[in-house]
């Protein structure tokens, strides 16, 4: 059977392509598919790389490649010894020229990488605190490259938020490596001092020619100016909803179902006996936990409800977005059944196992765009339970994460496990909790990776062989 490769490109990376030989320069910033810089602005403390690796992560989640550009990292590159925050002086003329070379030299990388790199979004993670210098930024991004930009900016007056960002993030960065904590924190407000003295808030009146968001207190209000396009739209959409409010968001799958012992894909069926039993423990469970304001969600199979059925203290909404992924006409069928019935198909799903869509059902990539209304929620709200299916769960997992496409399809989410995800500084702290109730496993592990580890093995095992046979011939002449 020959599968052709080119079958399973990414329509996006055909449309990059086009795009790159049709749009000239000069005309590329009016184009809808146009490369986007995302320029960060703000005071230090202000959770400015918080919102750059967050909008990271969903940009690329949806399938619009993003990079992070950090202008901190180029500094602490070219000046590896930080001594204090007389670095950070606007007098500081030496300081100064080196800052303003890691600017341009981050500036330059974001082209390169939008331009040849095949980049879509780069977030430009800086202070970019002063009209001048949004300028130089504009002149470059728009005036020469022809790229969009937008600006985000973090306003933050409220001294409980700025002192934990500095606590829990700032003081452990590596300019403070060698430092105790509280001279890290009075230096730290120094060098925000010094930047309070040159700092020009984004206005829409001054910069009106600009199209740029200021986010309040990580989301208590939100001013948006000239927007332009779908990709800023999302953007915007996506920074109203987060917030940095302490929270635990609580994953499993359905208790084992029938078809689970059967090894079925999709269906509605209910649980098994041992699926049964987990639901019971899984009440038991979220009851010692006393989680305040918990929301429970599940899809609308029965199998989650059934499995949340012991648990009635707290409120339970259905959603449709969170039903399994649609096997088409593989539903209900065994792998065995699917490998028989449709060979080409399941060794096309083994190829590409994230785009690859059933007949007449989804694909991992559909699946990510059901589900980023559910992203959104979550994202607004406190403490959650969702109760869901193994691929659906696999989406959600990438998202906070930050799972690659091609890892997506292969993370493992065992049955009667709770995966507890706790929102920190720069990501997710991860537990798997598992409730000691045996269930089938229901794993496939990834088979290109299978098919280059096994092919591996078989040439060690063939040399050793040849080895072997080597050393007995040599025997064999010794002792004649």
């Amino acid at each position: 059977m020959n599968l052709d490769l080119n079958l399973y490109e990414s329509d996006d990376k055909r449309s990059k392509f086009a795009r790159k030989a049709s749009v000239r320069i000069g005309e590329r910033a009016n184009y809808v598919n146009s490369p986007h810089v995302i320029a960060m602005v703000g005071l230090p403390a202000r959770g400015k790389t918080y919102i750059s690796k967050k909008l990271s992560r969903y940009l690329n989640w949806i399938g619009i490649n993003t990079r992070m550009f950090n202008v901190g990292e180029y500094r602490r590159h070219a000046t590896s010894d930080y001594r204090n925050h007389d670095f950070f002086r606007a007098d500081n003329a030496e300081a100064m020229a080196i800052r303003n070379q890691c600017a341009e030299e981050a500036l330059e990388d974001v082209c390169n990488w939008l331009e040849n790199g095949g980049g879509e979004v780069a977030v430009f993670d800086a202070t970019n605190s002063t009209l001048e210098r949004r300028e130089k930024i504009r002149d470059v991004i728009v005036n020469k490259m022809g790229f969009k930009l937008f600006f985000v900016e973090s306003v933050c007056d409220d001294p409980a938020i700025i002192e934990q960002n500095i606590m829990e993030v700032k003081i452990s960065s590596p300019d403070y490596k060698n430092m105790n904590k509280d001279t890290a924190l009075n230096d730290f407000l120094q060098r925000i001092r010094h930047y309070e003295e040159k700092y020009q808030p984004l206005d829409e009146k001054v910069e009106s020619n600009k199209s740029f968001m200021k986010i309040y207190n990580t989301g208590e209000k939100v001013l948006v100016h000239k927007h332009e396009g779908h990709v800023q739209a999302r953007i915007v959409y996506y920074l109203m909803n987060i917030h940095i409010t302490p929270r635990t968001i609580y994953l499993t799958r359905h208790g084992e179902s029938e078809q689970n012992l059967e090894g079925r894909i999709g269906g509605d069926s209910n649980l098994s006996p041992r699926g049964e039993e987990y639901a019971r423990a899984l009440a038991k469970y979220i009851e010692e936990q006393k989680i305040d304001g918990l929301r429970i969600w599940t899809s609308w199979l029965k199998r989650t409800i059934q499995t949340v059925g012991e648990l009635r203290r707290a409120p339970q909404e259905r959603w449709k977005a969170l039903n399994e992924i649609d096997a088409g006409v593989c539903e209900e069928m065994t792998y065995s059944e699917i490998k028989k019935q449709y060979p080409d198909e399941f060794a096309a799903r083994d190829l590409n196992k994230f785009a690859y869509r059933y007949p007449r059902g989804e694909s991992y990539e559909d699946l990510v765009a059901r589900l980023e209304p559910v992203i959104m929620e979550l994202e607004r709200q406190g403490n959650v339970l969702v109760v869901s299916h193994q691929a659906v769960l696999r989406c959600l997992l990438a998202y906070f994460l930050d799972k690659t496409a091609d890892e997506l399809p292969y993370l493992k989410v065992p049955l009667h496990t709770v995966i507890k995800l706790t929102p920190v500084a720069y990501g997710c702290r991860v537990e798997h909790v598992s409730l000691n109730i045996e269930a089938v496993d229901t794993h496939r592990a990834n088979q290109r990776y299978q098919e280059v580890k096994d092919s591996w093995c078989l040439t060690v095992l063939k040399k050793n062989l040849i080895a072997c046979r080597c050393c007995q011939l040599l025997i064999l002449i010794v002792l004649s």
